[in-house]
């Protein structure tokens, strides 16, 4: 079982490339593939905006994404017409703070959306009265921020450590259904499930919440607390969704430092109360293919291949065993905005009467 994919430069749509996935023989594996192909069959919609991140020569740079971050703004400005005011500069000398991201800036930008969305649970009123493209403006703060962070850490990480440009690409689509996982196939923790392979593909994390593995990366290893606590959820589904490290790999039995962080991330679960041994957590990631790197790029060259990616970040079509669909937008068509925000309608309508 195989699934090609077909990228083109955003910015000349003639010039293409593609990759073939070698789907794994296993059971999860097949669920995918199948799964994948009955998102092509009903032609859902495929979410461009937060796909390609971590790539440093990506054409959507910080002046770009600042552009984008001054309409979200003055779509938001005028809409609230001084009821709710973002204040905020943003330019590429604003975003960083050396080579690293402007974290206080970056936290600002966060709290905007957190105040305006709400919560799934609890929409927030801000985001209730907001017409269409005011609700898309908003979505794009959150967006924006994560792109420009992953942007500029990439950025950095390619003047400091070439060699280690952790690049990945997020497949998803608008209104993927979920599917559930099932119970047999969830595993015990094992620490080489927690490997980073480069042209692996994984499955896409479908649900709200985070894994015990993020929350570990993201408290640095402190106790969790009640609030922590309510930020996690346990794998349920699963979907035709997925993700691909484009990253060099990362082996447990080869990088000591990664050693050293799961062995330690095992005894933090131990001390949260958490049994290793129980399949109900689903600990690590669940490879469902490979990307056949030497025949769709003729080298298997971390450097070569990223710097083939990077030109060509937009995915322009999937074909799974002849069901196959194709993507003929990308953000620099000038009616993206327009045409996403038809799709997005009929959640803005019920998020309106809620």
């Amino acid at each position: 079982m195989k699934v090609k994919v077909v990228l083109r430069n955003p910015l000349d749509k003639t010039d293409t490339v593609d990759y073939t996935i070698v789907v794994n023989d296993s059971p999860m594996g097949l669920r995918w593939y199948h799964a994948l192909q009955d998102l092509l069959k009903r032609n859902k919609y495929l979410e461009k905006n937060f796909c390609f991140l971590g790539f440093p020569d990506s054409s959507r740079d910080l002046d770009y994404i600042c552009k984008e971050l001054t309409w979200a703004k003055n779509t938001i400005n005028c809409f609230f017409a001084g009821k709710y005011t973002i204040k905020e500069i943003f330019s590429p000398d604003s975003l960083r703070t050396g080579l690293d991201p402007n974290q206080d800036l970056m936290n600002q930008l966060h709290n905007h959306f957190e105040h305006l969305q709400g919560t799934v649970w609890e929409l927030s009123d801000w985001y209730k009265r907001a017409d269409y493209t005011t609700k898309f403006a908003i979505r794009q703060l959150n967006l924006l921020c994560h792109e420009a962070e992953s942007l500029i850490l990439s950025q950095r990480k390619k003047v400091t450590n070439p060699d280690w440009v952790r690049s990945s690409q997020i497949t998803t689509f608008l209104n993927a259904a979920r599917i559930n996982f099932p119970n047999e196939y969830k595993t015990t923790f094992d620490e080489t499930r927690y490997d980073r392979k480069f042209g692996e593909v994984y499955l896409h994390w479908t649900q709200i919440g985070k894994t015990l593995y993020e929350v570990y990366r993201d408290e640095q290893g402190v106790d969790i607390d009640q609030s922590v606590c309510d930020a996690i959820t346990h794998l349920r589904y699963y979907s035709g969704e997925f993700d691909i490290e484009w990253g060099q790999d990362v082996v447990y039995g080869t990088h000591y430092w990664h050693k050293k962080e799961i062995d330690k991330f095992k005894e933090w679960l131990v001390k949260q109360g958490f049994d290793p041994e129980d399949s109900q957590y689903n600990y690590g990631y669940h490879p469902v293919g490979q990307v056949d790197l030497q025949n769709s790029f003729g080298t298997t060259d971390f450097k070569q291949i990223l710097s083939m990616l990077s030109k060509h970040l937009d995915i322009y079509k999937i074909e799974a065993n002849g069901v196959s669909a194709t993507y003929d937008y990308t953000w620099s068509d000038p009616d993206y905005y327009q045409k996403q925000i038809a799709c997005l309608t009929p959640g803005y309508n019920h998020s309106s009467k809620i």
